[in-house]
């Protein structure tokens, strides 16, 4: 027999009860929640910061490599070959120096170019907006360096250089307050992948099969010359 009182009613009466005490003239200002929350789990230097990236990143089958801005034109070459690719996306505001000695057809995104046509590029190359520690996670914001959301989903091969220290952060709280939410955020933490029910993991679904990350490390500043006595 249906008694007309449905899941609705149930819910809406669980809360009437859990408010009985609460003022009605009372507003969420009125009672300030404690948000004490840690911004960052440890004490780390700055050199653990990027390892515990590169660890978290690669536990996330992401590919890390390191270089400092001398050698990272070679290694993205290397890569490059390494994969085969024949065309390489760059995004409008990428150094050129970065893909100097790469020896592929660089294409340039272009606002008319369609899903067919991204997805025959074999590779991409981009920088990054912030790397987060904790996470294992890339962000990327639609910057000069970066482009486009969709040149870093549709391609099969995402290379992606982060500056160290400049661009990485421990927490998710402290990447937050370098971003901008009004702009295109993508949110990478390895490479695209998914499981069935029977969680056989299927990689490349929604974003490329294979993230390589390179963290480079920024030239440490100059000694100040000796004082002659």
């Amino acid at each position: 027999m249906n008694s007309g009182y449905s899941g609705r009613d149930r819910v809406l009466a669980r809360i009437r009860r859990a408010l009985a005490d609460v003022p009605r003239a009372e507003r969420p200002a009125d009672a300030p929640v404690e948000r004490a929350y840690l911004r960052v789990h440890g004490d780390r230097t700055t050199d653990e910061t990027a390892e515990l990236l590169a660890g978290n990143l690669a536990d996330y089958r992401a590919l890390v490599h390191r270089a400092t801005e001398d050698e990272l034109p070679g290694l993205l070459a290397r890569q490059l070959a390494a994969r085969g690719a024949r065309s390489v996306l760059v995004p409008p505001g990428l150094p050129h120096a970065w893909t100097a000695a790469v020896d592929a057809t660089l294409v340039h995104d272009l606002a008319g170019s369609t899903a067919r046509e991204l997805d025959a590029v074999d590779s991409v190359v981009t920088g990054c907006a912030v790397a987060i520690a904790e996470t294992g996670t890339i962000v990327l914001d639609g910057g000069p360096d970066q482009g486009r959301r969709r040149i870093t989903l549709v391609p099969d091969h995402h290379v992606c250089v982060v500056r160290v220290p400049d661009q990485v952060v421990d927490s998710v709280p402290q990447a937050l307050e370098r971003l901008d939410p009004r702009r295109p955020l993508t949110w990478i933490s390895g490479p695209s992948a998914t499981s069935d029910i029977e969680l056989d993991r299927v990689e490349g679904v929604h974003g490329p099969r294979t993230l390589e990350v390179v963290l480079v490390r920024a030239p440490a500043p100059a000694q100040p010359a000796a004082a002659v006595q």
